[in-house]
């Protein structure tokens, strides 16, 4: 306890204010989001990730999505951690040699009717990684993708906006 509090007395506080501009742009686009989601689905969206070879920064704006400032969940996505319980797979990165299988395993246990979201450039078309031998390509030339969202990462507002882009359409 004592470590604790000497830290917090050498540190100061280390914890930012969230821009106002920033806050009421995430809860109008997650409002819209939940209602979206409500409509189409009648309960929360069910998603399953899978990282199919990339550098890890997708990920990273993934689970920042998920903090208490985007909070992904109180807008009605929950993250599943099997594809049986998925509606979308969100995959991100190229696909490499290793995870060509699993990708295609992932997707064929997921129940009808399912989509695939592919998040960042590299799942697009390879991104950085598309000329190394160890790359299959892209994530839409193993299976069928319905949204793309671009960014090298994109933003978790990103994330959110092409969610609803989707679900407008859809």
């Amino acid at each position: 306890m004592i470590h604790i509090l000497k830290n917090r007395i050498l540190k100061g506080i280390v914890t930012r204010q969230i821009e106002p501009e920033l806050s009421k742009e995430i809860e109008a686009a997650g409002s819209e989001l939940r209602s979206l989601i409500r409509k189409k689905f009648g309960r929360s969206l069910h998603i399953r990730e899978i990282d199919t070879g990339s550098c890890g920064a997708c990920e990273s704006e993934i689970i920042a999505a998920n903090n208490p400032v985007y909070d992904l969940q109180r807008f009605g996505i929950n993250f599943v951690a099997s594809p049986r319980h998925a509606d979308c797979l969100l995959v991100t990165g190229p696909v490499s040699k290793n995870m060509l299988l699993a990708l295609k395993k992932t997707y064929d246990a997921m129940p009808e009717p399912k989509f695939v979201i592919t998040c960042g450039d590299c799942a697009l078309n390879g991104g950085l990684f598309k000329s190394s031998y160890y790359v299959e390509g892209a994530v839409k030339d193993i299976v069928p993708v319905v949204l793309h969202i671009p960014g090298c990462p994109p933003s978790p507002l990103q994330i959110i906006l092409s969610l609803n882009a989707l679900l407008q359409k859809a």
